[in-house]
């Protein structure tokens, strides 16, 4: 098909639907080979069906492309393996990782079960983490032989994870694990020539309309849709190729005709004495650090005005 990834392998998780369908598709446009990885799940992880992993591949095939289908669960270890290895046994190797699969167990703190944890966090931080160490084992034993890798691993964070979010206990501590692991990854793996870097997505999902039903406004014909999930996939898409190289560690935020670096925790305002503070002291010092620290940033990543 010709692009900026012509003859790379890639793997895109929950690419059935939403911004994962966004991904794969425009990364076979532009040239790669995909393995497209959906449990055909509903938005909670529960039920299975191979209809929406096989319609995107018929897609990508009727445009050209080349694609298969894979519904392993990548919260599983063995079967976070097997979708590795489908797309080296398949295409001959495995360029390009991509981890957008997903659930929602969305409950307010205090009514949260422990199940409704567990499933969130399963999903997301395990099935990243599990997907990411079978593909750096396979990139290291390449290395290893002296075989120079040029690979993306591109992982999914969100605005509930980097800026907090009612009801999302789960998800959010679950994605904001995923921004701290990706910036782990990307200093661990950059000797075996993988990059890795990690989008926060806005765009109507399956998820978002779960999450805020009825917020969706339909766009008029021949107008930019904002909220199209394929918004998404361009900067995946480029983040995947050669070009970005020599961008690793950092965190996007995309949504609509919007990217954004996100800049992430840093040290602010200090106090600093030469001994062990005394707790009682601590009032006014604590008050004075907060008074000249910028206020946490909204859902958006905007810091509020004062």
């Amino acid at each position: 098909m010709g692009g900026i990834n012509e003859g790379r392998i890639a793997i895109v998780t929950g690419a059935g639907r939403g911004i994962g369908r966004g991904h794969a598709l425009g990364l076979a446009r532009q040239g790669a080979r995909v393995v497209v990885n959906d449990l055909g799940a509903e938005v909670d992880g529960e039920g299975r069906s191979e209809g929406p992993a096989g319609e995107v591949v018929d897609l990508i095939r009727a445009e050209g492309g080349q694609a298969v289908a894979n519904g392993d669960d990548v919260s599983d270890w063995e079967g976070a393996g097997r979708l590795v290895h489908s797309a080296i046994d398949t295409f001959g190797g495995l360029d390009i990782l991509v981890n957008n699969a997903g659930i929602l167990r969305d409950r307010m703190l205090v009514n949260m079960s422990i199940d409704e944890w567990d499933a969130v966090i399963r999903v997301h931080l395990r099935g990243t983490f599990a997907t990411v160490r079978w593909a750096a084992e396979y990139w290291r034993e390449r290395a290893k032989q002296g075989v120079a890798n040029d690979a993306r691993i591109i992982n999914t964070t969100s605005a509930a994870g980097m800026y907090g979010n009612v009801g999302q206990a789960n998800y959010g501590a679950a994605k904001a694990g995923i921004a701290g692991f990706t910036l782990i990854a990307a200093t661990e793996l950059a000797r075996y020539g993988v990059t890795v870097n990690a989008i926060n997505p806005g765009a109507r999902t399956r998820m978002t309309e779960q999450a805020k039903p009825g917020s969706y406004v339909p766009v008029p014909p021949g107008q930019f849709d904002f909220s199209d999930p394929e918004n998404v996939a361009p900067l995946v898409v480029w983040l995947s190729c050669p070009e970005a190289a020599h961008v690793t560690g950092r965190v996007f935020s995309v949504r609509g005709g919007q990217i954004s670096v996100a800049e992430g925790w840093h040290a602010g305002p200090l106090a600093e004495k030469d001994e062990r503070w005394d707790p009682a002291e601590l009032g006014p010092i604590v008050d004075d650090l907060l008074e000249r620290a910028a206020p946490n940033a909204d859902l958006f990543g905007a810091i509020p005005s004062a």
